[in-house]
């Protein structure tokens, strides 16, 4: 096994769960850190849920109790100090992570890597709050972990090449393709996925076309497998929002959020999650 024996993820959201569930599943001894006992153990059974379903899909051979005996969760950071690898996976708030970050960092020996699941935020700034910048980079999961075969591996300014590879790895033995780039503002992936959902919007909002329809024509003519607009209810119109006006900031107007995501997430329409997006999922 070349992924590091014990893995710490902080966050047990939907995210958070999915990347302890793949590192488990690559027989990595993970452990979740949540804020308190509640979210903690909601982590455990996310994972647990998770890590059943794959046994009983055959897409993984190890007996589901071996599966769990690497799994446990805690609200201590302390929790950290055995990881060869830490990926902090909290939502996606720069001062947030950033602080989440320095917090786990000061728990780790020398010679472990911290990692970031940020999907737009900059690898090189948050790397600017660390003692040891060289040792951290973005790893970008994509939602749902178990079934996507993408990690974007983001090297910032002052990640070392050592970890550049090392991450490439992880990566493959995961079971999943290294897309490597270097940090800047949206990465590859979401800078693109974000430019056509804004547009789909767009459309929806001029009365182009419906979003069945909209999506329909990405799936149909090019071989997406999810529309955009359905891939924003997947992943939560905040999420998008949040990412969309990051991206305004840093690379001008054309990432400007058009009015109708602005509205549906003021009402709490946020996709899946809430039961309503462009969308009903009820």
């Amino acid at each position: 096994m070349t992924v590091p024996s014990n893995v710490g993820v902080l966050g047990g959201g939907r995210m958070g769960a999915g990347i302890a569930h793949a590192f488990c599943t690559a027989g990595a001894t993970v452990v979740v850190v949540e804020r308190d006992d509640d979210a903690a153990a909601a982590a455990y059974e996310r994972v647990a849920a998770n890590l059943a379903k794959s046994v009983e899909r055959g897409t993984v051979t190890e007996p589901l109790e071996v599966l769990l005996s690497r799994l446990s969760v805690s609200t201590d950071y302390a929790d950290f100090a055995p990881a060869g690898l830490v990926v902090e996976a909290v939502p996606e708030d720069f001062a947030l992570k950033a602080a989440a970050l320095v917090a786990v960092e000061e728990q780790l020996a020398p010679d472990a890597w911290l990692a970031s699941n940020t999907s737009s935020l900059s690898v090189s700034e948050l790397a600017e709050k660390l003692q040891r910048p060289e040792r951290f980079c973005g790893l970008h999961f994509f939602n749902p972990v178990p079934a996507s075969d993408l990690i974007e591996v983001v090297l910032g300014k002052q990640t070392s090449e050592e970890l550049a590879g090392a991450a490439r790895t992880w990566t493959q033995d995961l079971g999943k393709t290294p897309v490597v780039v270097n940090d800047a503002p949206g990465f590859a992936s979401s800078r693109l996925g974000v430019a056509i959902a804004l547009e789909a919007m767009r459309m929806v909002e001029e009365g182009v076309a419906s979003a069945e329809d909209i999506d329909a024509a990405m799936v149909l003519g090019y071989k997406h497998p999810t529309g955009p607009l359905r891939t924003t209810d997947i992943v939560g119109l905040d999420v998008r929002l949040g990412i969309a006006e990051y991206l305004a900031a840093t690379l001008g107007p054309r990432f400007e959020p058009p009015r109708i995501l602005r509205d549906k997430v003021a009402r709490g329409e946020l996709g899946r999650k809430t039961g309503t997006g462009f969308f009903d999922w009820k």
